[in-house]
């Protein structure tokens, strides 16, 4: 069959690099991809809210299947245009319709979800800024640190978690008032801190039946230590190793098919994946957030511990018949170590040359944010690279990933070297 996939990060790469064993595959389209993906396929130059000229490579290619990376194109409708179009119609998309990524696309219906299905979260309330002063008084109700989320999508970038009062104030009216999120800060939720230690498990479903994948442990901070500014994500490690199959066997009774079940009482056909962040909060799981596709780096860790055929799953997605289809994971332990631009998640520079790239490494190299100039591949965004590496332990993982860094070269280049040291004393 013809596949395509949308996106350009290295969440597509790791779906292309998996999808290019099958059996069942005949010809493989990423839009717009990067230089890693070129390896899997075909990259075509096409913007992912482009809906167009998706339909237009979709009739071309004569493309059987769809799979949408990043959750843009899914709150924008994507599914839904395809739905409505007589020539798309019956071609399956990978990925909720406009509803359902309401999931991720608006925080303060993800909470009032999880509310009227029984999914345990953190307290919470809404404020826009005709109702600010409420906000303020409310903040003053919860203990620091203070959680304040854009509403809207904001790149990665609209979560602000502040230990001062004062400044939690200040950042409420900078995001209510002064935009400072821009639509996404219209309206903004403000939540109770949830103490533990975070995971993501992530939940492949046909609106009908389930597959919990692998669960992940992704790092977000810049720096060693879990210091600095929030990134899109410096590496991952699965499986969790406090994340033992009681706890997800709670997850799956209190969270996952609450969930599930929740969405076909409001109505909602959701075909696609689930990601779901949680806090392990002394055993209990507590719901974050939702995500409605796979993360970035955790896909680079979960989707090369699945021995099923990729493609095979994704029909079961498309047909409904995902409960037939096998499923099986690999034991051992994959880590992913994310190489970034120098400067990010700040300024950076990109078209940096990239060296090392021929080397037979003991890891797989994703491409994150990379480009092909001629026979040079260079750098094209703050994230580059995501090195996954297997092994019996977190160390032996790990420090293969570590290895593949070093050698692979480009101006700037910097990469976290305490990944998963945290979770050595759950070992």
């Amino acid at each position: 069959m013809n596949v395509l996939i949308l996106g350009s990060g290295g969440r597509e790469h790791a779906f292309a690099w998996k999808i290019a064993q099958s059996k069942q595959l005949q010809n493989l389209y990423i839009a717009p991809g990067n230089a890693g993906t070129a390896n899997c396929g075909t990259n075509v130059n096409i913007g992912v809210n482009d809906f167009e000229a998706i339909k237009d490579l979709v009739w071309e290619k004569d493309i059987n299947l769809v799979l949408v990376g990043p959750e843009d194109p899914l709150v924008n409708g994507i599914h839904d245009y395809f739905l409505n179009d007589e020539v798309l119609k019956d071609i399956p998309v990978i990925g909720p319709k406009k509803d359902g990524a309401q999931l991720e696309g608006s925080k303060d219906f993800s909470k009032q979800f999880m509310l009227k299905h029984g999914v345990p979260t953190a307290r919470y309330a809404t404020f826009t800024k005709d109702n600010l002063k409420e906000g303020f008084l409310f903040l003053e109700t919860l203990q620091p640190p203070f959680v304040l989320k854009a509403d809207g999508l904001a790149a990665g970038k609209g979560v602000l978690i502040i230990n001062d009062i004062n400044e939690a104030k200040e950042e409420l009216k900078n995001m209510l008032v002064d935009a400072k999120f821009g639509k996404a800060s219209t309206k903004v939720v403000i939540e109770e801190f949830l103490k533990g230690i975070e995971l993501s498990v992530f939940v492949l479903t046909d609106g009908k039946s389930y597959k919990i994948l692998p669960a992940a442990k992704d790092y977000k901070r810049i720096g060693e230590g879990d210091t600095g500014l929030n990134t899109g994500g410096m590496g991952a490690v699965s499986p969790v190793p406090f994340a033992d199959d009681a706890f997800i066997k709670k997850v799956e009774e209190l969270v996952v098919i609450p969930t599930i079940n929740g969405l076909n009482k409001d109505g909602i056909d959701y075909r696609g994946f689930i990601f779901i962040g949680l806090m392990n909060c002394d055993g209990q799981p507590s719901v974050i957030e939702y995500n409605c596709r796979m993360g970035d780096p955790e896909t680079e860790v979960v989707i090369p511990r699945i021995k099923s055929d990729f493609i095979e799953l994704l029909q079961g997605v498309a047909t409904q018949t995902l409960h037939q289809k096998k499923y099986e994971t690999i034991s051992e332990i994959a880590t992913t170590v994310v190489m970034v631009s120098g400067g990010y998640p700040g300024d950076f520079e990109k078209g940096k040359e990239i060296d090392g790239l021929d080397t037979n490494f003991e890891s797989h190299v994703f491409h994150s944010g990379t480009k092909s100039e001629g026979d040079k591949v260079v750098t094209n965004g703050g994230r580059v690279f995501a090195i996954t590496s297997f092994g019996t332990t977190i160390d032996e993982a790990v420090n293969k990933s570590f290895a593949t860094a070093g050698i692979i070269n480009y101006e700037g280049k910097y990469f976290r070297r305490d990944i998963g040291k945290d979770l050595k004393a759950y070992q």
